[in-house]
């Protein structure tokens, strides 16, 4: 989930500045968003090639059991990338990133099953405005978000526990209530994360090899609240056709 390394949590976000500094944070932020959009299009490929095989999706789908452990890998990748920040090299992250991007992958494959490819490209547009602004937002807004942001992952921590036991007892009220309460809590998260992404933007400057871990730990944190914004928006406008 979204809760960035311990030092980084204690810094205050930075006024837009236009000094020696800016090159580093746009070049940093470059890192991150180019490594998030190169993860939703490997996510985006596997779903689409699991979706084209009814043996994967038979597979992938006949029971719960194959979910929960390709649940359980994507969460011990996220986890392990995370907690390894300070010491894992930029490229072994790159590549558990790249790879949890794939596991997320076959576990959304549905999605190209379930839903006409005008309510995905639909709801890719929608969630690139939606994204992009609590970014900007993130970003620019000179509020402290640290408290918001506590609140919020303790949310996504209590939305993760109420989905997997939806997948036993699948009441369609309770994953109605999930649906939007994802919405709410990553697009706040969007935000959040974007701002503790610019305070380690200035925390690393001058360290090329901390500041490359950390642009793939933000692409993971960014690509997470993306995807679950994504996912949310493309049952709101699929439950209305």
């Amino acid at each position: 989930m979204s809760q960035f390394p311990s030092q980084f949590e204690q810094n205050r976000p930075w006024s837009l500045e236009y000094g020696a500094d800016d090159r580093a944070v746009f070049n940093f932020f470059n890192a991150v968003y180019a490594w998030m959009f190169v993860g939703l299009a490997v996510t985006a490929s596997v779903a689409y090639a699991c979706s084209q095989s009814p043996a994967m999706l038979q597979m992938i789908y006949a029971g719960r059991g194959v979910m929960l452990v390709g649940g359980l890998v994507a969460f011990a990748i996220a986890w392990g990338v995370q907690s390894a920040a300070h010491r894992i090299s930029p490229t072994a992250a790159t590549m558990l990133f790249l790879l949890y991007a794939a596991v997320v992958g076959v576990l959304i494959s549905y999605v190209f099953v379930i839903y006409e490819m005008s309510i995905l490209i639909s709801s890719f547009v929608i969630t690139g405005g939606v994204f992009g602004g609590m970014s900007l937002y993130g970003y620019f807004t000179k509020r402290d978000l640290t408290s918001m942001g506590s609140i919020l992952i303790m949310c996504a921590w209590g939305l993760l526990l109420a989905s997997v036991v939806n997948i036993f007892f699948a009441s369609n009220a309770l994953s109605w209530i999930i649906t939007y309460a994802v919405l709410a809590v990553f697009i706040g998260l969007t935000a959040y994360d974007t701002q503790k992404l610019k305070e380690m933007a200035h925390a690393t400057q001058g360290d090329a090899t901390m500041a490359a871990r950390y642009a793939i730990v933000g692409s993971l944190h960014l690509y997470v609240d993306f995807i679950n914004i994504f996912l949310a928006i493309a049952r709101i406008l699929g439950s209305r056709r």
